[in-house]
């Protein structure tokens, strides 16, 4: 059969080539071809040269077609419904308002999800000053977390801890803040009892050390080692660990360290990978 959208003579007034219909539906050559096909859309007008051309009441049905394929319905509801063996038409467009709508719902959710993986990109932590003073104490600085950003805000790293933080709250944020304080207890009380770096407690402190570390973001066993310099290097970690017992951040370096050596790792070539 010769393609419609060859045909060059056709009007208005003695039809539409599918092609002009194409245009003027917005609609593709193919879907025009298909609903054909399947007998929901026929041109009703052939040229003597043997082209398919659709008249006023094709072109209806095909608006009412493409109305209805715009709130969702399937092919088979909307030949059901154009060609009358759906009697209850209101109720099926009921149903289908019903779908948008859990769609929508769905939809507003999607986004708010999406503002919150936003501001957590862009904030690190998505709780107010007086939030972040509840949960982690009044030497918390609410601005760490935007300088946090900052310094890392194009790493994966920081990719991986905002993904975290975007479905966090306060509840979950002090469970966190609680697992890093008994954490800071416990390398407290090795100290007191003379726990020797290398030995399984002091091994196992650090394994506990990455387990709460990964609320945060995975810490691979080098990653630690660079981690536990900064806590000896640093004057702010320093000063955090030596104020909970003198000496404790390079004990904790050295705890590190010497777990990291048990595993094959040369603490002094390291890198952050």
């Amino acid at each position: 059969m010769p393609d419609a959208t060859d045909a060059t003579d056709a009007t208005d007034a003695d039809g539409l080539t599918v092609g002009q219909v194409s245009t003027r539906l917005g609609v593709t050559v193919r879907a025009l071809h298909h609903w054909d096909e399947i007998g929901l859309a026929r041109p009703s007008l052939r040229t003597a040269a043997g082209y398919r051309l659709y008249t006023a009441g094709d072109l209806e049905r095909l608006h009412r077609i493409v109305v209805y394929r715009e709130l969702g319905l399937g092919l088979d509801r909307i030949q059901a419904i154009l060609d009358g063996s759906t009697a209850d038409v209101p109720g099926a467009l009921r149903a289908q308002r019903k779908q948008v709508a859990e769609r929508i719902d769905r939809l507003q959710q999607l986004s708010a999800g999406l503002d919150r993986m936003v501001d957590a990109h862009e904030r690190g932590l998505l709780l107010t000053s007086e939030q972040q003073a509840a949960v982690f104490g009044p030497q918390w600085n609410p601005d760490w977390p935007a300088q946090a950003r900052q310094r890392y805000g194009d790493t994966t790293q920081w990719l991986q801890y905002a993904e975290g933080s975007a479905s966090r709250g306060p509840e979950e944020w002090q469970d966190i803040s609680d697992a890093v304080a008994d954490f800071d207890r416990a390398l407290g009380d090795a100290i007191d009892t003379g726990v020797t770096p290398g030995s399984p407690e002091a091994n196992q402190l650090v394994e506990r050390h990455r387990e709460v570390f990964a609320s945060y973001f995975p810490l691979t066993r080098q990653m630690q080692v660079c981690l536990g310099r900064k806590y000896e290097a640093d004057p702010g970690f320093a000063a955090h660990y030596d104020g909970i017992r003198a000496g404790l951040a390079t004990w904790f370096r050295r705890i590190i360290d010497a777990s990291a050596r048990a595993h094959g790792i040369d603490p002094d070539t390291a890198t952050w990978q």
